[in-house]
């Protein structure tokens, strides 16, 4: 039997965190909808707001791990070293915010959360319009 590649000791652990990275995008979303309930409740009849979670697929955590090493390599001499818990990103929220004008207020009320106040906001501009991806993790005792 040949013996297993770092991907699919990878594999392995990603379906073994699954439970907990569902768990935390489900925790995420809900905090983010509970702490801004007084304005999605006040929202004009033109305006949204849209909070999804998102759980990142097994194939995409290792592709993503992949690209941070040196060569866009795993080696296998190293494979104990490589950990999917690396990345900040297995478990994120997506708050859709229209119109953006509506951004720095949700952006100010979730970081009146102690989950949220050191996180690191990532202003995305596009097409489409502006938003914000705020950046971080959860320690064990959150």
């Amino acid at each position: 039997m040949a013996d297993r590649t770092v991907e699919d000791r990878l594999r392995e652990e990603y379906f073994s965190l699954l439970p907990q990275i569902r768990q935390v995008a489900d925790y995420l979303e809900v905090m983010i909808k509970h702490q801004i309930l007084s304005i999605s409740g006040s929202l004009e009849s033109f305006e949204r707001i849209e909070v999804r979670s998102r759980v990142k697929q097994c194939e995409s955590a290792i592709a993503s791990l992949r690209r941070r090493q040196e060569e866009t390599i795993f080696h296998i001499d190293r494979a104990d070293s490589y950990t999917l818990t690396n990345l900040k990103d297995l478990a994120g929220v997506r708050v859709l915010v229209f119109p953006r004008n509506r951004l720095g207020e949700i952006d100010a009320m979730l970081r009146q959360l102690k989950l949220f106040s050191s996180w690191t906001a990532d202003p995305i501009r596009g097409d489409a319009g502006e938003a914000l991806k705020i950046l971080g993790q959860l320690s064990a005792g959150q």
